[in-house]
């Protein structure tokens, strides 16, 4: 059924409104990315609309690419629209056939004005799409939402309108993880979070070699090491620490581990359990509560829909210093860490395997004062100014004895790694990350120089 689609197919007039402008875009975009093709704007004429539930409900509803769906992308294709690409990628993530993943990979191509080799098209075909900042067409998000959901059940209360950009999202390959609070021991064939998790003393943690990787975080005097190896597996963690409820959330992509104190809520509103949605923003996890699944910007900490975006909910952060086990016990050796069991037997290290040679997920155009992988602290000021410092230079600057103070920021040496405090001292919540995670969702951060 092809809903007379295509009956004035020559002489369709897609959209009632002009062809914008091109985009102004820096320098290094252009450079590496080449010019953005004219973007339409306005919404999608009827048969386009029709075109669209063609390609993507009836071929979902019917697990089958024929003749109407190759007519209707061929319209797509030929609409010289650049906002459809948008859902050809998101299709392209979850096609079962490389007859169909072919057509949609050319299609996208020709709406762009590239030519696409290699084995992951999709991945090239979203870098773009991210680089040039091509908008959206109007109900992007419905259309969106049926390919995901149909996809993966429990994403049906994710995808909601709300302070998150829906073109960035795409599946990271794994389920959402849903588990009510306290019951993380149940099975899970993703990536499973744990609550409350066991512990035990420095000198019982014998599995440990004093150069394994941990993240160390201090609360009311109480520490706690959080070892990579484990946070690979688990990447979300609801703990109690110093006598505060903490969400840390661990983004294996971005080598972003951080604390956000998830207690001293507004009235009425229950302590956030946060949980892993299966979904990526430019690299970067998506995490969501799982009591109201409002969604949250793992970076950021703010809920960007459902209840607790309405509310405002904004996270505070603790600091977390990146070290070895070796030096944060020697500094705190009434520490607690986590157990071996927590680690199901895995041992992953994906910095320096999956991950070495660069984002495996599309995160578009990277800031290029520094290298996408290099490693930054990043704090905000109290104003909520961000600063990333580039590690290595910091490190080797405050082990010379030199100060790094910017405006009220100075960083300190802290257990092998590094922390940010203001000038009386406070703790600024402060984190490792990897510099495209913290340059994308910081764009206008400074980059202290040496």
């Amino acid at each position: 059924m092809i809903r007379s689609l295509f009956a004035a197919c020559t002489a369709l007039t897609l959209l009632t409104t002009p062809v914008s402008a091109q985009q102004t875009l820096p320098d290094y975009v252009i450079e590496q990315y080449g010019q953005p093709p004219a973007i339409p704007t306005g919404p999608l004429s009827t048969d386009l609309q029709n075109a669209l539930r063609t390609v993507f409900d009836d071929t979902l509803e019917n697990s089958q690419w024929g003749r109407d769906q190759t007519i209707a992308l061929d319209l797509i294709t030929t609409s010289d629209d650049p906002r459809l690409a948008w859902i050809i990628a998101d299709m392209m993530r979850f096609t079962w056939r490389a007859e169909f993943d072919n057509a949609l990979a050319d299609s996208a191509a020709n709406l762009l004005g590239l030519e696409f080799n290699g084995p992951n098209r999709w991945h090239q075909i979203t870098d773009h799409l991210i680089a040039w900042d091509i908008p959206a067409y109007p109900d992007y998000l419905n259309t969106k939402r049926a390919i995901f959901t149909r996809f993966v059940p429990g994403w049906e209360n994710i995808f909601q309108e709300g302070d998150i950009d829906w073109r960035m999202v795409s599946w990271g390959g794994v389920p959402i993880d849903d588990r009510p609070y306290n019951q993380t021991d149940k099975a899970l064939n993703g990536i499973p979070a744990a609550d409350n998790p066991e512990v035990q003393t420095a000198a019982d943690a014998t599995w440990l070699k004093d150069s394994d990787v941990v993240f160390g975080i201090e609360i009311n005097g109480e520490t706690r090491a959080y070892p990579r190896r484990i946070m690979e597996v688990r990447e979300m963690i609801n703990d109690t620490l110093g006598g505060r409820d903490l969400g840390i959330p661990y983004c294996t992509l971005c080598g972003a581990a951080q604390a956000y104190f998830t207690d001293t809520m507004p009235a009425g509103v229950d302590r956030p359990v946060l949980r892993t949605t299966g979904l990526l923003i430019r690299s970067n996890k998506v995490m969501f509560d799982v009591n109201t699944y409002s969604v949250f910007d793992t970076f950021l900490g703010k809920a960007v829909t459902g209840p607790l975006h309405k509310k405002g909910i904004q996270l505070k952060q603790a600091s977390v210093i990146t070290t070895d086990w070796g030096t944060w016990k020697a500094l705190h050796p009434d520490t607690t860490v986590l157990v071996e069991a927590l680690a199901l037997g895995r041992d992953f290290d994906f910095r320096n395997n999956r991950d070495a040679g660069g984002p495996i997920f599309p995160v578009g155009d990277v800031d290029p004062r520094l290298p996408v992988h290099e490693d930054i602290i990043g704090v905000l000021t109290p104003s909520g100014k961000p600063i990333a410092f580039q590690r290595t230079k910091a490190i080797a600057a405050l082990s010379a004895g030199q100060d790094i103070i910017v405006e009220n920021v100075k960083l300190e040496l802290v257990a092998g790694g590094v922390k940010a405090v203001d000038l009386k001292g406070a703790d600024l919540g402060s984190h490792e990350a990897f510099w495209f995670a913290w340059s994308q969702f910081h764009p206008n951060t400074q980059l202290w120089a040496p």
